[in-house]
């Protein structure tokens, strides 16, 4: 009788939530966007700044906000996919740029840019040829533009507060199109987003996982990830008595908030190892005719002190 109380107690809650319309019993339906411009402005984090604007500024230095141009690292390693992976692969289509599809982008974009599911095949092919044309170009303002349009795709804020918010969809239904998730729920003054909505898990490790993941992703027709940390994470830190989640480290902690950064920042690096750096002065006599050599002898240990494997990606 318990567990049947308990039972109708979760139903009831769900019932109740989804009356208040903050998740739904099927995903939402998003028409696709047609154009970089068109899925740039539909995940576009400007209009958070004004009421946001400490978080806003810790994010815009973060790597989030340049998800696909990287440091600018990850547009060329793109293209190093498309060339040498994507046009090499018998079985995958993909023999000229003008065969690329979404699809063939998602090994990248499940984590880059998961929000390129809501796009067309032209917007796939228009991110590689913005990226080619970005590499050639030699004129500095032109070379700035199109670098500009490839960091206008990026984890913006609305990618993880409300496309990626949800995990457990069928225990706490779908992200609905007009709310924005975290901590909890109401009214929210925002003309795109006017209702705030609690997402369970966004606080949890679990969350970060859905993209620095637990190895190769499976349910891709080309299984491909870089990231492996959350299985780190899970499977070695927990279970020898670790308890700090990823938001703790990397956004408490550290006091960047929204900056989330790893291994471009001193304070992570401070956080996540113990170096001993040991050296001592060595005179060797290599032989008769060049005489007595000075030579320097350090020896360095690094303990990783934090959640997960170093490196990653």
């Amino acid at each position: 009788m318990g567990v049947l109380r308990i039972v109708t107690f979760l139903f009831l809650v769900s019932c109740v939530w989804s009356s208040y319309g903050l998740c739904g019993t099927k995903p939402a339906e998003v028409p696709k966007a047609k154009t970089i411009a068109e899925l740039a402005a539909r995940y576009d984090s400007s209009s958070c700044q004004e009421c946001h604007e400490e978080a806003y500024e810790q994010w815009e230095n973060s790597l989030h906000a340049f998800s696909i141009l990287g440091t600018p690292r990850t547009a060329p390693t793109i293209l190093t996919a498309v060339d040498n992976g994507l046009k090499l692969f018998p079985y995958s289509g993909v023999k000229t740029d003008d065969d690329i599809e979404v699809r063939h982008l998602m090994m990248c974009a499940k984590c880059h840019l998961p929000q390129l599911e809501e796009a067309t095949d032209d917007v796939a092919r228009e991110i590689v040829a913005t990226i080619r044309a970005w590499m050639k170009e030699e004129d500095e303002d032109k070379a700035e533009e199109l670098e500009e349009k490839i960091a206008s795709l990026n984890i913006g804020c609305m990618v993880c507060h409300n496309k990626l918010a949800i995990i457990h969809k069928w225990q706490d239904g779908y992200p609905q199109p007009d709310t924005v998730y975290g901590s909890q729920d109401g009214e929210h003054e925002d003309t795109a987003y006017p209702k705030m909505g609690k997402a369970p898990a966004m606080s949890e490790s679990i969350f970060c996982g859905q993209c620095h993941g637990e190895g190769p992703n499976f349910e891709l027709d080309e299984p491909s990830q870089c990231a492996t940390l959350y299985g780190s994470y899970l499977f070695a830190y927990i279970p020898e008595g670790g308890h700090d989640t990823c938001q703790e480290c990397h956004m408490a902690k550290s006091g960047l908030g929204h900056d989330m950064q790893a291994y471009r920042d001193g304070t992570m690096i401070k956080m996540a190892f113990d170096v001993e750096v040991d050296a001592m002065s060595h005179f060797w006599r290599k032989d008769r005719t060049e005489g007595i050599i000075p030579l320097g002898v350090i020896n360095v240990e690094i303990y990783n002190k934090s959640g997960h494997a170093i490196p990653d990606g």
